[in-house]
């Protein structure tokens, strides 16, 4: 099915993990995908790999935390295509990928944690919008994540709030402009085999009702829904997409255990 044959797809931190899931179902339902990233070397080799000859996919690198940065991508992308049809918000860092230690004095944490989950998607957003607004069935997705729903070190969650309320906020804005503005929380995903079995090694709790991390296509899938016609009355919503997981009684685990619920149980990492 080519829900976005010809349309513009410009998918922030798509040179790796959730965000190249994202870039290449977005490509393989027929999209011109723009990725916009800071590595050059990642992003370039995203971009030829996602490129068809009919359809070459387009790197733009780009410092989302600085606004001139911002401006010259949105130019090229006018320039390029002269209009954008749906934006992932995607780019971001956590606690594994981010600059902070547990002696990071707590202005720093949270700086570093504003500028690149909230921040930059504040400045990209608002400045899109005009672009946005010159496409067809126009739409805005937004990577939060389910550490908004727990309490957690490093600040990470507080940023990731913000960017659920920024989608309230954005869907508003973009309403009378025809643009549809929703965000996904992702649960625990795996962007790879190693990875998974080194968070699953040092936990005891289970990864999911289903017993297994998620990855970047079951991520993947729930943001083309929501940017695609399918998902056309829905707006200002954020989708969680963690297999069950912030659903978990953990006191119950017992229980469930005992009957064979294999998502009850510490998952195997053999």
């Amino acid at each position: 099915m080519m829900r976005f044959d010809g349309k513009c797809v410009v998918i922030t931190g798509g040179n790796g993990g959730i965000g190249f899931g994202i870039a290449q179902r977005f490509a393989s339902e027929g999209a011109h995908v723009v990725i916009i990233a800071r590595s050059a070397d990642t992003g370039v080799q995203a971009a030829k790999t996602l490129s068809s000859k009919d359809r070459p996919a387009l790197f733009l690198q780009t410092d989302l935390t600085d606004e001139p940065s911002i401006l010259s991508a949105l130019d090229h992308i006018q320039d390029a295509y002269g209009h954008m049809d749906v934006l992932v918000n995607n780019a971001g860092c956590g606690l594994l990928k981010s600059p902070v230690q547990p002696d990071t004095p707590t202005a720093e944490r949270w700086q570093a944690f504003r500028q690149s989950n909230l921040d930059s998607m504040v400045l990209l957003s608002a400045h899109a919008l005009p672009l946005l607004a010159k496409g067809t069935d126009a739409s805005m997705v937004n990577i939060s994540s389910t550490a908004t729903l727990h309490g957690n070190w490093g600040l990470y969650g507080v940023a990731k709030a913000g960017v659920e309320g920024l989608t309230r906020a954005m869907a508003s804005e973009g309403a009378p402009m025809g643009i549809r503005v929703n965000a996904v929380s992702p649960g625990w995903i795996a962007t790879s085999p190693e990875q998974e079995h080194e968070v699953l090694r040092n936990t005891t709790q289970p990864p999911s009702l289903s017993g297994r991390m998620g990855s970047p296509a079951d991520i993947a899938g729930a943001v083309t829904f929501l940017a695609s016609r399918d998902a056309n009355f829905i707006t200002g919503q954020t989708l969680i997409v963690d297999g069950g997981k912030t659903t978990i009684d953990y006191p119950s685990r017992g229980m469930l255990e005992s009957h064979g619920h294999r998502g009850a149980a510490r998952p195997s990492t053999e």
